[in-house]
């Protein structure tokens, strides 16, 4: 994978950068996020897709970038599908902290080392190119404004933004109200995207296992139809995985 495009765990935590303060917005989810965008990345690069709520790799090639290949060698090691529920909320905390060195090392950030009240040493980091963040903002409000389908991309970028309250951040106050609203909608573009987004969201409130106790149940289908409404009667919009592949496939659990 060359660097020509930037990567979604790398979009999602430039957004949730705050120019201001150097700091990122949502910090006790932003590892959440950033875990399940880069299901997205690789699904985009073809190394994995989704079975139902369930992630499989179907290429073990590398990509080139190495966080990326990382998690990829992870889900390859587990040997058979893995709930996506299951992977976000998995023992990988401190997510941010890899891809802000990794922004650093790749010239995207800066790190500004500085004290908090004088004493204890922190870093803070501001974005090199504040272009480059307000073109990532701009798909975001074009896609919000104009109501035109996003690229998968792009689709995927705003749930996961919705996913973990980055909504507040990116358009805050009363005025920003329907374009947060706007923004939640959006996750019904990418039926991976949306998936993820959710799996996301059901680690926050704790339900990792909700799918597997909707099967239990005979309530669950097998891909996006049944989950959307479900989601869509609790106000968060449409998501699901796809179907199966006939191909052989290098498993993940």
């Amino acid at each position: 994978m060359g660097k020509s495009r930037r990567t979604v765990p790398e979009e999602l935590l430039l957004l949730a950068l705050d120019p201001a303060t150097g700091t990122t917005a949502q910090p006790q989810t932003l590892d959440l996020g950033l875990a399940g965008a880069q299901l997205v990345e690789l699904s985009l690069a073809g190394r994995i897709v989704p079975e139902g709520d369930r992630i499989a790799v179907v290429l073990p090639r590398p990509t080139g970038d190495p966080t990326l290949d990382h998690a990829l060698e992870l889900l390859r090691r587990r040997g058979s599908p893995v709930r996506a529920a299951h992977w976000i909320g998995g023992p990988r905390l401190g997510l941010r902290q890899t891809y802000l060195a990794h922004l650093e090392r790749c010239g995207m950030v800066t790190a500004v080392p500085g004290q908090v009240c004088g004493v204890l040493p922190t870093t803070r980091y501001q974005a090199s190119d504040d272009c480059t963040n307000a073109a990532i903002k701009q798909r975001l409000d074009t896609a919000i404004r104009t109501g035109v389908p996003p690229d998968p991309r792009t689709a995927a970028l705003a749930a996961l933004a919705h996913s973990v309250g980055l909504g507040k951040h990116l358009y805050p106050g009363n005025e920003g109200r329907s374009s947060r609203s706007r923004l939640r909608d959006l996750i019904r573009y990418d039926p991976l995207g949306g998936m993820v987004a959710h799996a996301v969201m059901d680690v926050q409130n704790g339900l990792p296992s909700q799918q597997n106790r909707s099967a239990q149940a005979g309530t669950a289908p097998s891909g996006s139809g049944g989950r959307a409404g479900q989601r869509s009667a609790a106000g968060r919009g449409g998501g699901g995985g796809g179907g199966r592949v006939a191909a052989t496939r290098v498993g993940v659990r």
